[in-house]
């Protein structure tokens, strides 16, 4: 199941992403991990969240980061929860191609496991490939 937090630079996205998290791992039955772009949010969400820096792994692009998602995946079943901040400057400014890797992760996680993305864009700006997650 895929859920994105949508809205322009400085409207608030990653504080609803914190939130979400920490709501999250008082309520989970299984691991939660969040994958961002550097370390802004380190201090921000519980320490018993898996913490990766997009940057530190060298996380760049979409079919990296699906690659990235499916193997974290492979390797840990118990993985309920994903959250990943920042997913333009993770995957990239092309959001038809953020379309298609959204339908990937959707089939791959199905009801299993939550994928939450924030996108810095309008919902206007989004195309309709994006737009059915919202």
């Amino acid at each position: 199941m895929i859920q994105l937090i949508i809205g322009k630079k400085g409207t608030g996205k990653t504080k609803v992403l914190i939130e979400k998290i920490n709501d999250a791992i008082k309520t989970t039955t299984g691991d939660l991990v969040c994958i961002e772009k550097g370390e802004k949010i380190r201090y921000d969400i519980s320490y018993k969240v898996r913490l990766v820096d997009a940057d530190r792994f060298g996380i760049s692009g979409y079919e990296t980061l699906y690659g990235f998602i499916a193997g974290m995946m492979a390797e840990n079943y118990d993985i309920k929860e994903i959250y990943v901040d920042s997913v333009l400057k993770i995957g990239g400014p092309d959001l038809n191609e953020l379309g298609v890797t959204l339908d990937k992760l959707d089939v791959l996680t199905g009801d299993d496991t939550l994928l939450v993305f924030t996108v810095s864009a309008d919902e206007s700006e989004l195309p309709d490939t994006v737009k059915k997650y919202l």
